[in-house]
């Protein structure tokens, strides 16, 4: 179902815009930096379903672009049988930011989708506007144009918060075939959660802060879903579930409104907290994301925040774009990957059968992974939520407050050397620091988790029943 929020700069304490969220996928996730490409003339890139897909439908081909962009994102092993990897977004080295969140269609809609259908997927158009889009406005006009050009496959809507450091925008993508798609402009002075994505009522015709295809409004007429007599055109109302805020969005809204109009405004920790206090946030999270909107003298210090599972019980910690790599443990690894349980650390059947051998390297699996080892200790905290999970919570906070106090250095220091055209060294401080920050927080989280075992076991505390034990969450 995934989770995104924007946090407009006027609401904030250092006048900085915020995008974050995460993804509500069960499959293994890991952390990458793409670096920019070229390609060749007449490249392809496959996009779509398969037959095999929850809402199925066929892979095809779309045009690649030249050049991509330098990005960073997670991707995930699966999703409601659509072809793997995917991903949820990220952001690129333009300072454009994506996060994909679901968004259902009317039931009319999804009924009414073809069985054969094609074009683009979800994760397939945050990727490409990571890979593309060098504003944001600029990806919603590129996912317009990919599914006015070739099509859109759905799981039933969805939807997509695009987001740079002047504006953000809110795309809804609506089953049905009919290319139908609209996309709302969020600004300084707004707050916004998706979980769904919604649209409410819009003016009947695009303007500067709403865009839509030219049938948009056409096609309700047709299906007699609204017509002018009925009032203001309701996105949600009249595409969408109805619903509009559900309880969370509306939760989650008007807490950070509240925190907003304190005298300090929203702090780094309170748009943390957004996205990992235990009313939002378990298992079903796959890992946190938290982007600052702001454009730095050099765009090898553009970064995000990323926690390897839900933030609340993992730390969001730095990623650089002009790090060269992440660290082995936060790579793509065999646990919970879609795929790896047919399949083995060995090639002796990979002539008969090459998808019998693993895709993860061995020496990526010889070693910890962070997705797993961090799931560990989520599930020994929601065991025993006082004290562990208070002791766990406040150990994570702790640790991101002292990392915000040492960015300030790390930062200056690698921009003194881009200025003087030392761009191996600036990558070299920026990926030992995060690399240094990673690994002890796989430390710290196999000490804690060790600790809360113990404490667990000789307690006859561990939970041993079919019956997962977790916070109550508000959706």
């Amino acid at each position: 179902m995934s989770y995104g929020i924007y946090i407009g700069r006027n609401h904030t304490a250092d006048g900085v815009a915020y995008l974050a969220g995460y993804g509500d996928e069960p499959s293994s996730h890991w952390l990458e930096i793409c670096p920019r490409a070229e390609h060749p003339q007449g490249a392809t890139v496959t996009v779509g379903v398969t037959p095999q897909a929850d809402m199925p439908g066929h892979l095809g081909s779309i045009p690649q672009a030249p050049k991509t962009l330098r990005n960073m994102r997670v991707s995930y092993s699966y999703y409601l049988g659509v072809p793997a990897p995917l991903t949820n977004g990220g952001l690129n080295e333009c300072g454009v930011a994506v996060r994909d969140i679901w968004s259902t269609s009317r039931a009319d809609l999804i009924e009414m989708t073809p069985k054969d259908q094609s074009g683009p997927n979800y994760s397939d158009l945050a990727r490409l506007v990571v890979e593309r889009a060098r504003t944001a406005r600029e990806g919603v006009e590129l996912i317009g144009t990919l599914i006015a050009t070739h099509g859109y496959s759905t799981y039933g809507g969805n939807s997509h918060i695009i987001a740079d450091p002047d504006e953000a925008w809110v795309v809804i993508e609506f089953a049905g075939g009919k290319g139908l798609w609209c996309a709302e402009r969020l600004g300084p002075d707004s707050i916004r959660a998706s979980r769904p994505g919604y649209i409410g009522t819009v003016p009947d015709a695009p303007t500067e802060d709403f865009l839509c295809p030219p049938h948009f409004f056409d096609t309700a007429r047709e299906m007699g879903w609204w017509s002018p007599d009925d009032g203001p055109f309701h996105v949600n109302h009249v595409y969408g579930d109805g619903k509009h805020r559900w309880d969370g969005v509306a939760w989650i809204e008007d807490e950070m409104r509240s925190r907003a109009a304190r005298p300090g405004k929203i702090g780094l920790e309170d748009v943390f907290w957004s996205i990992s206090t235990e009313r939002l946030t378990g298992d079903t999270a796959g890992y946190g994301q938290v982007v600052p909107l702001v454009h730095p003298k050099h765009d090898a210090l553009r970064m995000m925040w990323h926690a390897p599972v839900g933030p609340v019980t993992a730390p969001l910690l730095p990623v650089f774009m002009g790090q060269t790599s992440v660290p082995p443990a936060w790579q793509q690894h065999r646990y919970l990957t879609t795929g790896e349980s047919h399949r083995f650390l060995d090639c002796r059947k990979a002539d008969k059968d090459p998808d019998t051998v693993s895709l993860v390297p061995q020496g990526i699996e010889t070693g910890p992974s962070a997705f797993s080892d961090f799931k560990r200790l989520m599930h020994l905290a929601f065991q025993t939520p006082d004290p562990i999970l208070q002791e766990v919570w406040t150990h994570w906070r702790a640790i991101e407050a002292h990392t915000n106090t040492e960015l300030p250095d790390i930062v200056r220091a690698a921009s003194r050397l881009l200025d003087a055209d030392e761009a191996t060294l600036a990558s070299r401080v920026l990926t030992e620091f995060n690399h240094a920050r990673f690994d002890r927080a796989l430390t710290d989280c196999n000490a804690l988790a060790d600790a809360a075992y113990a404490r667990l076991r000789a307690l006859g505390a561990l939970n041993m029943t079919t019956t997962p034990l977790s916070p109550e969450q508000i959706w």
